[in-house]
C-alpha cells in the first residue's frame, strides 16, 4: 500500500470532524432568566443573574411572607394542608399543620401572622402566644367565599382578597356553593370590622399598595377558572378615606392569569404569572421579565436588605438578587 502523504492524512480529518459536527446534537444553551423589554430594566436586576432553588418538596407553594422574628420565610403549601418557615439554612419546618388549606400571609403593624384560610372561609391573626384570632369570617351576615391573599394597607389596616377558588378547586378547600353574591376585596380595621372595598374583579386575587399609598394594584384572576375569564391587573386610585376610585386596567396578560403581587421601594410592580415574573414601572410599561420553570404563584422582597425576590412556582421556591428593595 502506497504510503498516506500529510496533506491526505489532514483532509480526512477535517472531512472527519464536519461529518461529525453535522451529526452530533450540540449542546442546547440554558434560555436566560432574565428577559428586558425597556432600558430601564437594568436598574431592577443584573442580565447575568440566575434563579436558585432554595426549596423544593412542596405540593403548591403560596403565600410568602418574610419573617425572620418567626425564623425566616413564611409560606403556605396550600394542597399539603399546611404552613412552613423555611430558615435561612434551606431547612422548612413545619408552623401550623393543619393549617385549613391557608394561602396568603401577611404581617400586620405589630409583626401578627395574618392568614388567609380556604378551608376556614376566614381571616386569621397568630397571637405571640400561638392563638388565633378571627379577624373576617362573614360579610353581611354570610360565610366569606374562601379568602385568598392579604396585605397591610398604608391605613394599618389588613386588606384581603375573596376570589371562589378554595370553595372550587379540588385539594384547596372544601367544595360548597358561593354565599356572597360577589367576589370583593374587603378591609378589617379591627376584628369583626369587615367592610367591602371593590368587587369590580371577577376573581381578585393578589393585591398591593404603591409606596405612597395613593395606588391600589389587584390582580384579576377570572382565567384561571374559565378561559374567557379575565386576565388583567387593575390600578386604582386610593382616596384620603381609604376608599378607592373607579379603577383603570394597568396590565393586561396575554396568557394564563396575574396571581400574587409585590412593590418595590420604587413603586415598580412585580405579577407572578404563567411565564414567571413580569414587572412593571408605575407608569405601567411592561419592564420584563424573570423565567421560571414553572407558573409562578406568590412573590416577595426580602431578605437582610430587601433585594432578594422570591418566588412560588408549583412544589418549589426560587430566589434571585436584585438591584433594588422591596417597599418597606
Amino acid at each position: 500500500m502506497a504510503a498516506l502523504r500529510r496533506r491526505d492524512v489532514l483532509a480526512a480529518g477535517i472531512l472527519a470532524t464536519g461529518i461529525l459536527d453535522l451529526a452530533l446534537p450540540r449542546p442546547a444553551r440554558a434560555a436566560p432568566v432574565v428577559r428586558s423589554l425597556d432600558p430601564r430594566f437594568a436598574a431592577v436586576v443584573d442580565p447575568a443573574s440566575r434563579l436558585e432553588m432554595i426549596y423544593t418538596g412542596g405540593r403548591w407553594c403560596e403565600g410568602l411572607c418574610p419573617a425572620p422574628h418567626l425564623g425566616g420565610l413564611v409560606f403556605s403549601d396550600v394542597k399539603a394542608n399546611r404552613i412552613c418557615v423555611l430558615s435561612d439554612d434551606g431547612r422548612a419546618r413545619p408552623f401550623r399543620d393543619p393549617s385549613n388549606n391557608a394561602n396568603g400571609n401577611a404581617l400586620d403593624r405589630e409583626g401578627r401572622l395574618v392568614t388567609c384560610e380556604h378551608r376556614g372561609r376566614r381571616v386569621v391573626r397568630r397571637e405571640p402566644d400561638g392563638r388565633l384570632t378571627v379577624l373576617a369570617d362573614s360579610f353581611a351576615g354570610k360565610p366569606l367565599n374562601s379568602p385568598n391573599d392579604a396585605v397591610l394597607g398604608p391605613d394599618g389596616a389588613i386588606w384581603f382578597t375573596d376570589p371562589v377558588f378554595g370553595i372550587r378547586l379540588p385539594d384547596e378547600g372544601v367544595m360548597a356553593e358561593p354565599a356572597q353574591r360577589a367576589r370583593r376585596v374587603y378591609r378589617v380595621v379591627e376584628p369583626g370590622r369587615v367592610e367591602a372595598m371593590t368587587d369590580a374583579a371577577d376573581q381578585p386575587n393578589g393585591l398591593a399598595f404603591a409606596p405612597d399609598g395613593r395606588t391600589f394594584y389587584l390582580s384579576d384572576a377570572g382565567a384561571a377558572l374559565q378561559p374567557e375569564g379575565a386576565r388583567a391587573i387593575l390600578a386604582f386610585p386610593v382616596g384620603p378615606d381609604h376608599r378607592l376610585g373607579a379603577p383603570r386596567r394597568f396590565a393586561e396578560i396575554e396568557t394564563g392569569a396575574p396571581d400574587g403581587l409585590a412593590i418595590d421601594a420604587e413603586g415598580r410592580l412585580y405579577a407572578a404569572c404563567e411565564d414567571g415574573v413580569r414587572v412593571f414601572d408605575p407608569d405601567g410599561t411592561w419592564l420584563g421579565s424573570i423565567a421560571t420553570p414553572r407558573a409562578a404563584a406568590n412573590v416577595a422582597l426580602g431578605g437582610p436588605d430587601r433585594c432578594r425576590l422570591t418566588v412560588t412556582a408549583g412544589p418549589a421556591i426560587h430566589a434571585i438578587d436584585l438591584k433594588v428593595a422591596g417597599a418597606g
